[in-house]
């Protein structure tokens, strides 16, 4: 004997459980692939005004911060409407709460954008390319803040 054990190996088992018809579908269809969607579009109008407001000869920092501004309206627009709206609370406290807490998530992310993009204008490096860094980790920063506290349901135990 070698001194470990023998152990019965199952991949294609074990990854089936994993990424079975009915794990997909809920990956495909579920809150991530929601989530994933309003945050795609929402990039799209950051970019857009990013883009324009840097040909037009805004500092980069500044116009990352009007762009991210504007995709944080875009993307409360369509989360609260689109793709999330069993999960927007009923108009009155409860909604102005979770538009605050959304608020506050955007900030955070607005920070961030500001931060790396102005960084990476004072290193030389190219805004669009730290732009991109600040998109990653403004979006890991801001869709954890938003999944638990915002759009989040607590889970039965």
């Amino acid at each position: 004997m070698n001194g470990y054990s023998k152990v019965t190996a199952r991949p294609l088992r074990d990854l089936s459980a994993l990424f079975g018809p009915a794990q997909m579908r809920q990956f495909l269809t579920g809150t991530i692939a929601r989530y994933l969607s309003s945050s795609i579009v929402a990039l799209g109008a950051d970019s857009a005004v990013f883009l324009m407001l840097l040909q037009c000869g805004v500092a980069p920092a500044i116009a990352a911060a009007i762009g991210f501004l504007f995709g944080t309206i875009v993307h409360w627009q369509v989360s609260s409407r689109v793709m999330f709206a069993a999960g927007v609370a009923p108009a009155g406290p409860e909604r102005r709460m979770q538009m605050a807490l959304f608020l506050g998530s955007a900030l955070v992310g607005l920070v961030l954008t500001i931060g790396i993009v102005g960084l990476g204008a004072a290193l030389a490096i190219d805004p669009r390319l730290a732009k991109l860094g600040a998109v990653a980790v403004s979006f890991v920063t801001s869709s954890g803040l938003r999944h638990v506290l915002i759009f989040g349901k607590p889970q039965a135990a």
